[in-house]
């Protein structure tokens, strides 16, 4: 069984500095030390939003690019979400287990275990064998997530969440904490807002999290490139949806275009990635801001 014991160089310095680190980490995949070099921590709730899926995706998708290790709890939702992101852009990803390390939980997700591992990831946890996952054991594999890392980001967390645990320890541990504002009429929006009440920063663009890593986005935004060469109804159309998503039918009252017209415009929007379609309704990206 593969583990780490916490006296040896290879342990994750950071974990040894949080109260009560694990004696051991027990562990899949091939452990190199530099996974841990630059690490981001990414919890919220297990009742992803669209709104919160789309903003967690373009984030992390920017943050692995950067070479930063995204740090999870494997569950689904917004855990699994950040897991997936950083292997889509050939990033590297830590899935901390609440369950013995021979054992996959929840196990449908299997296939998203087996590629954290065969991308050059790890999955790890402080308890041997097939021991299971009980109430005790979520918080226990919090303060690991919490010690990974210098950063957390919250992205989403109703008020009596495990997303909410994981920030009280960072916080005690003396880490940055930063919270994604979300609608004020959401129930998994509300443990974050609290959090920036009580004095997390509001993450207002991936650059936020960057910084403290000394890393930028070079130049102009990624999004600024993609909104460069927009007709006057593209503008519009990602100035409306930057309030809030919308159907054809509402853009196309808006813009005052025939709908072929729009149709076409929301065609090219989607090709440049400045927009997705779900469920019938519009989203801008996140990070796409206004094209004007």
């Amino acid at each position: 069984m593969n583990q780490v014991d916490i006296r040896s160089c290879e342990y994750p310095y950071l974990l040894k500095q949080i109260k009560d680190p694990p004696e051991k980490l027990y562990f899949r995949g091939d452990w190199n030390t530099d996974i841990f070099t630059k690490t981001l921590s990414v919890v919220g709730s297990r009742r992803m939003t669209r709104y919160v899926e789309t903003i967690a995706t373009e984030l992390v998708t920017v943050i692995a690019k950067a070479g930063i290790t995204v740090i999870s709890g494997f569950m689904y939702g917004i855990d699994a979400q950040a897991h997936a992101a950083a292997l889509e852009t050939g990033g590297l990803t830590i899935a901390v287990m609440p369950c013995g390390i021979d054992k996959i939980h929840p196990e449908y997700q299997v296939d998203l275990h087996t590629r954290i591992i065969r991308r050059g990831g790890l999955v790890v946890s402080e308890y041997p064998g097939d021991t299971p996952p009980a109430l005790w054991t979520y918080p226990r594999r919090n303060r690991i997530i919490a010690g990974l890392s210098p950063v957390l980001l919250v992205v989403e967390a109703g008020l009596k969440s495990g997303a909410l645990i994981t920030a009280r320890i960072a916080k005690n541990c003396n880490k940055k904490v930063f919270a994604v504002p979300g609608p004020l009429t959401s129930s998994v929006s509300r443990g974050t807002a609290l959090l920036i009440k009580q004095g997390a920063s509001i993450l207002t663009s991936v650059d936020d999290i960057l910084s403290e890593y000394g890393e930028c986005t070079a130049g102009k935004p990624h999004s600024e490139k993609k909104s460069s060469g927009l007709n006057e109804s593209q503008r519009k159309i990602v100035n409306l949806l930057s309030i809030e998503p919308m159907g054809i039918d509402e853009i196309t009252r808006a813009v005052e275009k025939p709908t072929s017209e729009i149709g076409a415009d929301l065609t090219i929007l989607c090709l440049k990635k400045l927009l997705t379609l779900k469920e019938g309704k519009y989203y801008l990206v996140a990070g796409a801001g206004h094209a004007c």
